[in-house]
This record gives structure tokens, C-alpha cells and sequence, in this order.
């Protein structure tokens, strides 16, 4: 069932709200974008310039004034997007203004008077490029990937997804499975047709075939996640081996305690940082040996339990099997 807030006409949803939300950060800077998104979007655009005559998709200057005082809130930049060809599938504007804080507030704030006009909803923009078929769940995803992206090859497999690869990749293991689904009906529901045997030989195959590209997919262990998230990579060894050195070192700064005294990292020490492009969380750990100190031993417990956990360890000195 679709939410209350679209309804349908000719086979198209439309969206009965008119959405606004700050599409730049919150924060003082250069410029700051304003996205609206609805049948309202383009009424709202001329109530704020004075201007009617605005072409799709061609920026113009204008001072955005005030509906109700005339008073100038900003000399920006708009543009008008129409549906179905903006990023939505609706009417967009987009407001280009200062960074100025005090000019984003009272904009937000003048957008919520109108009427028919609500803050958007997190992520409420991707929703309706998602319900107007702009885009699927999985180039969704790959744009909110792509958002959070921090090194080069987080965005790279972000940009891919986004762009339908994954996508492309899955219709194309459906339309397989959709084909040998056809030839095994056909071969069940027309004995009579005495239809010859390479042709179950053959559907054989294709049904081998799409097991082994299933099979692939599904012991890639998670890379696409990995990646997504950064590699976990745990230092290990026993005391004074220099593991805290080598994570100061790494790190370029003074991240963990270094000392002579053995036993002084007692606790999993974290450090978020990019190596050759790819995300990574490197583990300063406890050093492995046995000890009568009780704090001591739950460092040293979750040393091991982080190391299990690890994408990349040295198993010679965690003591795993």
C-alpha cells in the first residue's frame, strides 16, 4: 500500500505534499542549497521572486524576498527543475543562497508558512526518486553509500552501485532463472511433444550455472561491507613488543600510551584512518601472556575476541586455532 501522501493519476504516483529541506550542511559556509520538491515547488519559486517566466533547468539571479513583508531574505541563484525530469520526478527548485545561518533559518522558516509546503522527512527526497522510479533500492542505497563515502574506494564501489551495476547484475541473474523456469515448464506441461532429451541436458546446465554464479556472490565474504564499513585490523603480540609504537606510528601522532612497564594497554584503543584508499580500523590490544591481574586479563580476553572478529590479524600470535 502506498503512504497517504501520494496518491495516483494515469498510472503515475503523484505526491500530494510540497517538500523543502536545507540539502547543504548545517553550518556557516560559501552557499547553502535549499531543495523543494511538489506540486507546490514551482508556485512557491514565483511567490518568492516576483518572477513567472522561469525555463526548466536554466539558473537565474534573483533577490528572494519575504511573501508577506517584501523584505529581501537573499540575492541567489534558482533553479527550476520540471517533473518528470528532475531527481525526484517531480517539480524541484533548487535556492542557492549565502551560507549565512541567519539566512538558512528565516528561508526554512518562511518555506514551512506557505501552505502545502512541510519539511522533508530524512532521506524523503531519495523516497520519492524512489517511488517515481527514478532509481531502485539498490542504486539508493548506493547513493546513501555514496554520501557517506570518506576515501576513494568507498566512493568508487558507491558510484558503481548508484549506477546500476549491481543492479544490471541482478536482472541479469533474473532474467536467467525467468528463462530456465520457461524451458522446465515447457518440458512438464508438453510430455507429448516428445521434446528431445539435450534440450533437459542443456536446462541442466543452465541451472548449474546459475547455482555457481549464486554460489559466487554469496562467499565473496562481504567485501562490498568491508569496504563499506573499514577493515579491521588488529595488532597483537605480547607485552613490550611494540604494538602501541607501531599504532603511534601508523596513525602519525600519539594515539596509544607507549611505556617500558608491560601490561600498560589494558583496554582495545581504536583508530579510524585510510591506507591505500580503503577504509581501515586499526586495534591496539593488550599483550597476550598470562596474568594474575583481573583487569589485566579482560584486556587480554577482548585482545582475542577482537582478533577473531579481525579481517586481518597474525594468527602465530593470538594463540587461535
Amino acid at each position: 500500500m502506498l503512504d497517504t501522501s501520494f496518491r495516483c493519476y494515469d498510472n503515475k504516483i503523484m505526491s500530494k505534499e510540497t517538500i523543502f529541506a536545507l540539502a547543504t550542511p548545517a553550518a556557516r559556509s560559501g552557499v547553502a542549497i535549499i531543495r523543494i520538491s511538489g506540486p507546490q515547488a514551482l508556485p512557491a519559486l514565483v511567490t518568492l521572486t516576483g518572477k513567472a517566466d522561469w525555463q526548466p533547468r536554466l539558473a537565474a539571479s534573483s533577490v528572494i524576498c519575504h511573501p508577506s513583508t517584501g523584505e529581501a531574505i537573499d540575492n541567489g541563484l534558482a533553479l527550476y527543475f520540471a517533473g518528470p525530469r528532475s531527481f525526484t520526478g517531480e517539480d524541484v527548485v533548487e535556492l542557492h543562497l549565502h551560507g549565512s545561518l541567519a539566512v538558512i533559518r528565516q528561508m526554512l522558516d518562511v518555506l514551512a508558512g506557505f501552505d502545502g509546503l512541510r519539511m522533508a522527512e530524512p532521506g524523503e527526497f531519495t523516497r520519492r526518486a524512489f517511488m517515481h522510479g527514478k532509481m531502485d533500492l539498490i542504486e539508493a542505497e548506493g547513493l546513501a553509500d555514496l554520501i557517506a563515502s570518506e576515501t576513494p574506494a568507498q566512493k568508487s564501489q558507491a558510484q558503481r552501485q548508484m549506477q546500476g551495476d549491481m543492479s544490471r547484475y541482478f536482472d541479469s541473474l533474473r532474467a536467467q532463472i525467468i528463462t530456465a523456469l520457461a524451458h522446465l515448464e515447457a518440458y512438464i506441461d508438453f510430455p507429448e511433444e516428445e521434446i528431445p532429451e539435450a534440450v533437459l541436458h542443456g536446462l541442466e546446465g543452465e541451472i548449474a550455472g546459475i547455482k555457481d554464479t549464486i554460489g559466487r556472490a554469496l562467499a565473496d565474504g562481504g567485501r562490498g561491507e568491508k569496504l563499506r564499513d573499514g577493515l579491521s585490523i588488529v595488532i597483537l603480540g605480547a607485552p613490550n613488543a611494540g604494538k602501541s609504537s607501531l599504532l603511534n606510528a601508523i596513525a602519525g601522532r600519539d594515539a596509544a600510551i607507549v611505556s617500558h612497564r608491560a601490561g600498560t594497554t589494558r583496554d582495545v584503543i581504536e583508530i579510524r584512518m585510510e591506507i591505500a584508499g580503503f577504509p581501515v580500523i586499526l586495534m591496539d590490544t593488550a599483550g597476550l601472556r598470562e596474568t594474575a591481574d583481573d583487569i589485566e586479563e579482560e584486556g587480554v580476553r577482548r585482545a582475542l575476541q577482537r582478533a577473531a572478529a579481525a579481517d586481518i590479524k597474525d594468527r602465530k600470535s593470538t594463540r587461535l586455532n
